[in-house]
């Protein structure tokens, strides 16, 4: 399951990752969970970033991964291509600071 991205709050770290039987499916999309999350929220990056799923999580830790979903789309649908092409995938860490 190859990680794409960390998102480090001060509360949780999100993990954004693709499953490797994801490989067969066309539509973008990514799984998004916390440590100890046993069933992952699951987001389409395409054509629009959507709810899928929402596994485990609460309503309001859906709209948060949605909105960091909306964020990183972009750099995550390269991401996507380069897992389909059998490339190597970059993960990124991004830790979001409290604005003073």
């Amino acid at each position: 399951m190859p990680k794409i991205l960390l998102y480090i709050t001060a509360k949780i770290i999100w993990q954004f990752l693709f499953w490797n039987t994801d490989y067969n499916e066309n539509r973008a999309h990514v799984h998004v969970g916390k440590r100890g999350t046993e069933h992952l929220c699951k987001i389409w990056l395409e054509p629009v970033v959507e709810l899928a799923h929402k596994g485990d999580l609460t309503d309001s830790q859906a709209k948060e991964v949605l909105a960091i979903a909306s964020e990183y789309q972009e750099k995550m649908l390269r991401q996507w291509s380069l897992f389909k092409q059998g490339k190597r995938i970059r993960m990124m860490t991004v830790k979001k600071t409290k604005k003073k």
